[in-house]
C-alpha cells in the first residue's frame, strides 16, 4: 500500500481523552478514532491488526478441533430469564444493553452468549454420540459500561472471540478446559506477548474453576499475584495467601477504653500502642438480592486485613435461597444516605462491635420504588416492585483471620469506645459463619510453600477461560439422552479472547518515546520503504523495486511516497510501529539500502539485492 493513497491521518500531540499510553498511541498514529463514549472506528491500519489476531486465534482454534460459526447479536430476553441473569445484567451488573422492539418484545444486544448457545444445543443435540461439541466466534460484544475508559481496553463495543463446549462428563470438559489454556498461551506466544496465565474468579459468568490470561504491563486494571516458583499465579479477586502471624496481644483483661478520634485503625492503634493484627475491625456492607430484600452484612476481620469484596460476593450469592433470592444485585458499602433508608438510630461508625444490635435496623423502613439503570446508583433502592424488604437481622460473618485472635480490641458499639481484652464466646458470640474474604497480597506467604512470599505485577485480562458445569443447561432445561437412556444436562465450558484488547495490551506492552513498536507476528504491515527525497529519481526506482519485490514474496510492505520531509517520514514509520524501515538514501552510491529495525532502533546498510532474503530471515524468526 502508497501511504499517498491510504486514508493516513498522524497526530503530533496526545488528544486530551486518552489517558493511557496504548490509547494514546493509537490515536495519534491513525490507527482508531473514536466516535462516542466507548465506541471506536477500526481504521485501515488497525484493521489490518485485528484481522491478524483474529487469524491466530481461528487457527489455533480450528486445531483443536472447535467449529466456527455465527451467533445473533440480538438477543430475546425470555432466553436471559431462562438462565436467571437477565435482571443481573440488565440492573445489577447493568451491561446489557436492553431495549423493546415495535412488538414490545424485550431484547438485548448480546454482552456475552451463553443463553443463545444453550438453546441451540438444546434443540440440535439430542444423544451422548454426538458430544463433545465445541463450537465458537469472532464477533462484535456489546458491553454498557458504567466508565469507557482506555480506548479499546474498556469500551461499550469491542471484537470478541468466544468459545463454548458441550460434554457428557466432567473428565471431557476438563480435557477441552486444558486444551484451551494451551490454545490460548498459544496465541499470546505467537502474538509475540509477555503472558502469566492465573486462577481468575467466575463471576457473573458462573461456574467452577476458571483461568484468566493477563498480558503484563504497568498500565494493567488487573494486579497478579504469583510466586516466583512458578507454582502458583492468580487474580487477586481470586488469591489466596497465609496473612503474616498475629501479634501477642498487650491486653490481659476485659476493659471498655474511652479511644476518642480513633475511628480508623491506624488511629485506634496509635492511640493504644498495639498491633493492628490485634484489633477485630467490623465492616458494614448492604446486599440487595434479585427479589428485592436488603440484607445488612457485618463482617469481623482483622485489623490488618482487607475485606475482598468479590470473595465476599461469593458467599452472599450462596446464601441467596436463605432470602428466596437467586442472587445478588449490588454489594455496597452503604454511605449515610443509604443508611436514612433502614437505620432506626445513628450508627457508631468506626466504633462498631461484632455485636452490633439488629435494633439500628427499623422495623419498617420508608420502600422507594425501584430505578431503572441502578447500576449507576450508588444508593441502590432497597425493593422492587413491592417485593422483598429490609432483613430485621444483621448478617454475621467473621474471616477466618480474625477467629483464633484473643484478648483483641474491637469496637464498644458507642462512638469515642472501644474494648480491650475481648474475647470470642465470653465477651462476644463468634459469629456461626466462618468465610474466607480477606484480600491476599504482596508480601503474603504462599499456601503452596510459605517459604515462597507472593509477588505482584499488573496485568490486562485478555482472555478467560470457564468450566461452566450444568448452570445453564439446568436452568434452561438443555438435556441429552445418556447411554443409559437418561436424560441428563449438558456439562459445559465457556472460552473467551479479547481479540481487539489483546490488539491494543501488545501496544501497552511494548512503546517507547517515539511510538508504537508492534510485534512482527501481529504488525499491520512488515516493513515500510520511506523515499527521503521524493525528487530524486534514483531513490524512487530503488524504492519501487523493492516495494514490488517485497510483496510479491510476502513481505507486507508499505511504501512512504509522499511529498513530505525526510524527518516527517521517519518520525511517522517510528509512531505507527512497523517493524523494519527501509531507507533509499545515501547508502545508494554503495548499492545498499539502510535498514532500521523498529523494537531497537538498530541500524544495518544491507545490499539492494539482499533485503529481500534478509528481512524474510529476520520475519521468519521473529514469528516462530
Amino acid at each position: 500500500m502508497r501511504l499517498s493513497q491510504m486514508l493516513f491521518v498522524t497526530l503530533r500531540e496526545d488528544p486530551a481523552e486518552a489517558e493511557i499510553p496504548s490509547h494514546k498511541l493509537l490515536l495519534r498514529a491513525g490507527y482508531i478514532r473514536r466516535i462516542g463514549s466507548g465506541i471506536y472506528a477500526y481504521l485501515p491500519l488497525m484493521w489490518r491488526v485485528l484481522k491478524k489476531v483474529s487469524q491466530i486465534v481461528r487457527e489455533e482454534m480450528d486445531a483443536t478441533g472447535a467449529q466456527e460459526c455465527l451467533l445473533p447479536q440480538l438477543q430475546p430476553a425470555d432466553l436471559w430469564r431462562e438462565s436467571g441473569r437477565w435482571d443481573t445484567y440488565t440492573q445489577a451488573e447493568g451491561i446489557m444493553f436492553a431495549m423493546t422492539d415495535r412488538q414490545q418484545r424485550e431484547v438485548g444486544l448480546g454482552p456475552t452468549h451463553e443463553e443463545v448457545i444453550t438453546t441451540i444445543a438444546k434443540d440440535m443435540i439430542r444423544s451422548y454420540r454426538q458430544l463433545p461439541v465445541h463450537l465458537y466466534q469472532i464477533q462484535t460484544k456489546f458491553r454498557d459500561e458504567i466508565r469507557p475508559r482506555f480506548g479499546l481496553m474498556r469500551g461499550r463495543e469491542f471484537i470478541m472471540k468466544d468459545g463454548y463446549s458441550f460434554h457428557t462428563s466432567e473428565e471431557s470438559l476438563k480435557k477441552t478446559y486444558q486444551d484451551m489454556a494451551q490454545a490460548y498461551s498459544n496465541m499470546l506466544r505467537r502474538s509475540g506477548l509477555e503472558f502469566r496465565a492465573v486462577d481468575a474468579d467466575s463471576g457473573a459468568i458462573g461456574g467452577s474453576g476458571s483461568q484468566e490470561f493477563m498480558v503484563l504491563a504497568e498500565a494493567g486494571e488487573d494486579e497478579v499475584l504469583y510466586t516466583e516458583d512458578g507454582q502458583y499465579a492468580a487474580n487477586v479477586e481470586k488469591a489466596v495467601s497465609m496473612p503474616a502471624d498475629a501479634q501477642v496481644s498487650p491486653f490481659a483483661s476485659f476493659e471498655k477504653r474511652e479511644t476518642p478520634g480513633t475511628e480508623t485503625i491506624d488511629k485506634l492503634c496509635k492511640f493504644l500502642k498495639c498491633s493492628p493484627t490485634q484489633v477485630v475491625k467490623n465492616v458494614l456492607y448492604q446486599a440487595v438480592y434479585d427479589n428485592g430484600t436488603t440484607v445488612l452484612v457485618l463482617v469481623s476481620i482483622r485489623g490488618d486485613q482487607d475485606v475482598n469484596q468479590v470473595k465476599l460476593l461469593n458467599e452472599l450469592t450462596k446464601l441467596a435461597g436463605n432470602y428466596q433470592a437467586k442472587t445478588v444485585l449490588f454489594l455496597t458499602v452503604p454511605d449515610a444516605e443509604a443508611q436514612q433508608k433502614w437505620a432506626a438510630k445513628s450508627l457508631p461508625l468506626g466504633y462498631m462491635a461484632p455485636d452490633l444490635g439488629d435494633d439500628y435496623i427499623a422495623s419498617n423502613p420508608p420502600q422507594p420504588p425501584l430505578t431503572k439503570g441502578g447500576q449507576q446508583d450508588s444508593n441502590p433502592p432497597l425493593t422492587k416492585g413491592g417485593q422483598g424488604g429490609v432483613s430485621p437481622k444483621f448478617l454475621r460473618l467473621v474471616d477466618r483471620t480474625a477467629v483464633d485472635l484473643t484478648n483483641f480490641v474491637t469496637g464498644s458499639n458507642e462512638s469515642g469506645y472501644h474494648v480491650v481484652g475481648a474475647n470470642w464466646d465470653k465477651e462476644f458470640s463468634l459469629p456461626a459463619m466462618v468465610v474466607g474474604v480477606r484480600t491476599a497480597k504482596k508480601g503474603d506467604r504462599a499456601v503452596h510453600n510459605p517459604e515462597q512470599t507472593l509477588q505482584s505485577a499488573r496485568g490486562i485480562e485478555v482472555g478467560h477461560i470457564f468450566q461452566l458445569g450444568t448452570k445453564y443447561s439446568q436452568a434452561m432445561g438443555a438435556t441429552y439422552t445418556s447411554e443409559q437412556g437418561e436424560e441428563m444436562p449438558f456439562i459445559m465450558g465457556c472460552y473467551g479472547v479479547g481479540v481487539s484488547r489483546l490488539a491494543q495490551s501488545a501496544v501497552e506492552q511494548s512503546y517507547d518515546k517515539d511510538g508504537i513498536i508492534w510485534p512482527v507476528a501481529i504488525a499491520p504491515y512488515h516493513a515500510i520503504i520511506s523515499i527521503p527525497n521524493i525528487s530524486d529519481a534514483q531513490q524512487v526506482e530503488v524504492a519501487e523495486k523493492l516495494y514490488t519485490e517485497l510483496n510479491q514474496s510476502g513481505i507486507e510492505t508499505l511504501l512512504d511516497d509522499r511529498e513530505e520531509r525526510a524527518g516527517v517520514k521517519f518520525k511517522d514509520a517510528d509512531l505507527i510501529g512497523i517493524p523494519y524501515r527501509i531507507v533509499t538514501g545515501r547508502s545508494l552510491k554503495l548499492g545498499k539500502v539502510e535498514v532500521v529495525e523498529r523494537a531497537t532502533h538498530k541500524s544495518h546498510e544491507i545490499l539492494i539485492d539482499e533485503v529481500n532474503y534478509t528481512l524474510k530471515q529476520w520475519i521468519d524468526a521473529a514469528i516462530k
